[in-house]
């Protein structure tokens, strides 16, 4: 579809219109050696990349296959899969999603193939009934799961699996893309583990792997997997004309730029308003719920029944809901998070807005790829925040449009990480210091420190796990806390949170919001792990604060003006500020109280000249100030993370040098590589800092070039021109 005729205050938006023409399919006629039975089951020919993905499948390969969004991925691990168990009976495959709700839509289509087979298809994850368990674990020939469940409940009962892990002949990883950060390092290790018990049990099992295309499958895959694949780029899927539009939401009079959250339902409702099909990505939850509200309002009673939410957090049988309404056409839009971006079934969608930048360029692609099937055409919004990141990629979308090339960064190594995890393998089976090299180079010390703690024990030649209750149930592969909170209403459970997000969002006094509906925490109960909740009738929601506090290590690798070092961060949480429902005016600021958290972690330190004590000395501590703004602002991009996933901090006198200094450190407790990333691109970093500065036209700093929300001093004591000024030397040392 072509860009549609919006109301002024809309289209005056749009910076920038880009198409990308379609693509035809590129044919092979499917000649491949499959079973009679099977082959029946792919009517016509096949993609380009299919045909090789299943060719070298066939010839016993490990496969990676880095095709864009509904290229027909699935079918390059389902084929080898089911052609294994119609030529082995007793054969066994395992396919994991990235989460449940994939794995569920995968099943239906994966059943109706294999029905015809007499090959037994079936979920296994949390919600599977445990009368079902040992029925599917004996009888089914491909078991659907996630990695959590396969960290949580497979692996430390491999007994009970025996049978199924000798007969493993297929793994399936899809969405691979997804694997990043915490998650991804959790995830090697987890595979790493499913291997060394497929080896004990003398199978070596095939891998094949899906992808959106990155700039670095080969590698991620390695270090998922151990192992090297065949790679599978060239997408042979056809697309239809898609059109892009960059949309900057106005400067208001007050000289704030309208909320993006705003921006979004005003285009929503237009689309809704000409009965385009629409999926709206926001960035998180309240954002998710603050569109649902400003579009039913301005739909008004007429059509407000015509869009939906759709989160994490929701009730399954809510979702299932929400799900059928918009593929059965009773609603029109639906503001969602990242919970439909990896591809569940929701039907045909025309369009797709994404409000502000999604963290990622693979994950920009992935949504923008969700409207439009096939030939079909389509249209994807992105409407930008008012951050330096996002006005960034104002001016040069090109990053964007040609950014498919965006690495993934896993660091399976953490000590943190990988600790937890020769915990599980241990328990599993007896650790031999010979099998340390297989999860990591650093693994074998890290096991040893772990005996002389106690949390291992080292006798007859090997590491043992001293106790009975598997050490997993206390590991979240997901890099949060285990438990889990009830949102309770009345006694009825609205909804659920993870323990670390509720101390921050669902304190005493924090408004939640439910499907565009606010209530207010009025008591968190940590010991029944229950948040009790009551409607609220007031206009605002709120947002906690936090303060972090770093004191900088050793450097590791450097040249003087850039280096890797280590560091130690606190965290506080010190308020929570009330901001309007009618845009993001702060109304409050109230303090709270909450453990502190510390953390090892890795930074990118950057050593600045000293300062002048004979000129304007409060200027070049503003421009200290500016500068650290400036890079950090624009580091998600370099480093292919989110802007939460960086910190910084910055010292005027650095003691060790008594020159200025600025820090980007890792969040992520011992790091997963992103201060390394950003070392081997710093230059480039410099560069687009002095890029957004010089080309946005405030006099002295605004949200577009140097302001950032979270800033503990409120975005005071800040010099634009010193800043560029300063920025520009160090490009030039």
């Amino acid at each position: 579809m072509s860009t549609p005729e919006f109301p002024s205050h809309i289209s005056d938006q749009i910076v920038h219109v880009e198409t990308i023409e379609r693509r035809d399919a590129s044919l092979v006629a499917n000649d491949l050696d499959l079973p009679f039975s099977l082959k029946g089951q792919i009517p016509g020919d096949l993609y380009s990349h299919q045909y090789r993905a299943i060719q070298a499948a066939r010839r016993g390969e490990d496969v990676l296959i880095s095709t864009g969004t509904n290229s027909g991925k699935s079918l390059c691990f389902q084929v080898p899969a089911l052609a294994a168990c119609c030529e082995e009976p007793m054969a066994r495959a395992l396919f994991l999603y990235p989460t449940k709700a994939l794995a569920y839509d995968q099943l239906g289509r994966l059943e109706s193939m294999g029905k015809e087979l007499s090959v037994r298809v079936s979920t296994y994850d949390g919600d599977t009934p445990k009368s079902h368990r040992s029925p599917i674990r004996n009888l089914c020939n491909i078991v659907l799961t996630n990695p959590d469940m396969l960290h949580m409940s497979i692996l430390p009962n491999h007994a009970n699996w025996t049978k199924f892990l000798k007969a493993l002949r297929v793994i399936a990883i899809d969405e691979m893309h997804t694997y990043r950060g915490v998650f991804g390092s959790h995830v090697a290790q987890v595979l790493r583990r499913l291997l060394r018990l497929c080896a004990w049990y003398h199978n070596k099992p095939q891998i094949i792997a899906g992808s959106a295309t990155i700039g670095n499958p080969e590698e991620l895959f390695e270090r998922l997997t151990g192992r090297k694949a065949t790679l599978i780029d060239q997408d042979g899927s056809p697309s239809g004309r898609r059109t892009v539009v960059f949309m900057n939401p106005p400067i208001l009079p007050n000289q704030t730029r309208l909320s993006s959250n705003i921006a979004t339902s005003e285009a929503l409702a237009s689309l809704i308003e000409a009965n385009v099909t629409t999926l709206a990505f926001n960035r998180s939850r309240v954002a998710t719920e603050l569109t649902l509200r400003y579009t039913k309002k301005r739909l008004g009673e007429e059509l407000e029944n015509q869009v939906e939410s759709y989160r994490s957090g929701y009730t399954p049988k809510e979702r299932r809901q929400i799900e059928q309404s918009i593929i059965k056409g009773k609603i029109k839009g639906l503001t969602t998070t990242n919970a439909l971006e990896l591809g569940i079934d929701i039907g045909s969608l025309d369009a797709v807005i994404l409000n502000t930048y999604p963290g990622s360029q693979s994950s920009f692609w992935q949504q923008i790829g969700r409207a439009g099937r096939g030939t079909k055409d389509s249209l994807a919004m992105y409407i930008a925040g008012d951050n330096p990141l996002e006005q960034y990629l104002l001016d040069n979308p090109e990053q964007l449009l040609n950014g498919r090339h965006e690495s993934v960064t896993i660091q399976p190594s953490n000590p943190t990480i990988l600790g937890s995890q020769l915990l599980c393998a241990a328990y599993e089976r007896p650790l031999a210091p010979s099998e340390c090299d297989f999860f990591g180079d650093n693994a074998l010390d890290i096991a040893e420190n772990l005996d002389r703690s106690g949390e291992l024990k080292f006798q007859g030649g090997h590491f043992y796990y001293p106790g009975f209750e598997p050490p997993s149930l206390k590991v979240n592969i997901r890099g949060a806390g285990m438990d889990m909170v009830s949102l309770l209403v009345g006694g009825e459970e609205l909804g659920t949170m993870e323990y670390a997000r509720a101390l921050i969002q669902a304190h005493p006094g924090a408004i939640y919001l439910h499907r565009g509906e606010p209530f207010e925490v009025i008591e968190l109960d940590l010991q029944t792990n229950q948040a009790h909740l009551e409607r609220f009738k007031g206009n605002y929601y709120t947002q906690a604060k936090i303060q972090s506090l770093l004191e900088p290590g050793y450097s590791v690798q450097g040249n003087g003006i850039y280096s890797l070092a280590g560091c130690k961060v606190t965290d506080l949480v010190i308020g929570y500020s009330k901001k309007s429902f009618d845009g993001d005016t702060v109304l409050d600021v109230l303090p709270l109280e909450l453990p502190p958290r510390a953390f090892d972690t890795v930074c990118l330190r950057i050593d600045l000249p000293t300062l002048d004590m004979d000129g304007a000395l409060e200027q070049q501590i503003a421009g200290v100030h500016g500068l650290e703004h400036a890079i950090l602002a624009l580091a998600p991009l370099f480093a292919g993370c989110d802007r939460n996933d960086l910190g910084s901090a910055w010292f005027s006198v650095f003691h060790e040098t008594m020159c200025p200094a600025v820090f980007i450190y890792d969040r992520t407790p011992g790091g997963i590589g992103l201060a390394e990333v950003l070392y081997k691109r710093v230059d480039e970093l410099i560069s687009a800092a002095l890029d957004r500065i010089r080309k946005c036209g405030c006099e002295r700093g605004c949200p577009g070039c140097l302001y950032l929300s979270h800033c503990e001093l409120g975005n005071e004591q800040l010099d634009k021109a010193m800043a560029y000024h300063m920025l520009l030397k160090l490009r030039n040392l």
